[in-house]
């Protein structure tokens, strides 16, 4: 696997090596040995998998310690644009987002270390997304910030009117948002 650094420390993407030939690929979607020694120390726990049609967007979601989440992320049908979104306070970086786009077809993975806010939104008609995530649900954990935020100037890439749970109307955007993190959360 190739590890592929971005503009804020910590978050990384992915991307398998690929055996392809005449009767369809071949790919290791994760390897233990190969993630720690990569990018990082994390125990896995919990593996979620979600079906979106076109015009979702879920997030911007997080855990509040002490539960607090890592998760790598793919979409293995369809397409989405995954955001994460720095969260942790006193990060020169905060409030500033990495954006990856994750198809059935790059294969392409995104991890999003501890202290960060995670969201996507589905750019195909429908799409198959799949999380690994280094705790347990906690739904007394559970936080967000708005997806729709445009103070965090993410261009979703939505061209008609997004679909957005109840829930994720409610978040705060990040100018009234006291997050649980500071710049010393381990991000693994």
């Amino acid at each position: 696997m190739e590890v592929i650094k971005t503009a804020i420390e910590g978050v990384v993407i992915i991307e398998p090596r690929i055996f392809e030939d005449a009767r369809g690929y071949f790919f290791e979607s994760f390897s233990q040995r190969e993630f720690e020694e990569k990018v990082g120390r994390v125990n896995f726990v919990q593996d979620n998998e979600s079906k979106s049609s076109y015009g979702v967007m879920r997030g911007l979601h997080f855990q509040r310690p002490p539960f607090t989440q890592s998760k790598l992320v793919r979409c293995v049908k369809g397409a989405v644009l995954d955001v994460a979104v720095d969260i942790r306070k006193g990060s020169p970086t905060y409030g500033q987002h990495v954006a990856v786009e994750l198809t059935e077809d790059n294969h392409r993975q995104f991890f999003i270390p501890k202290g960060f806010a995670h969201g996507f939104a589905v750019l195909s008609e429908t799409a198959v997304f799949q999380y690994k995530c280094d705790e347990f649900y906690h739904p007394e954990a559970d936080g967000g910030i708005s997806i729709l935020d445009d103070s965090l100037g993410i261009d979703w890439r939505i061209k008609d009117k997004a679909i957005l749970s109840d829930k994720d109307t409610k978040h705060p955007l990040l100018k009234d948002f006291d997050s649980p993190f500071d710049i010393n959360v381990s991000l693994y």
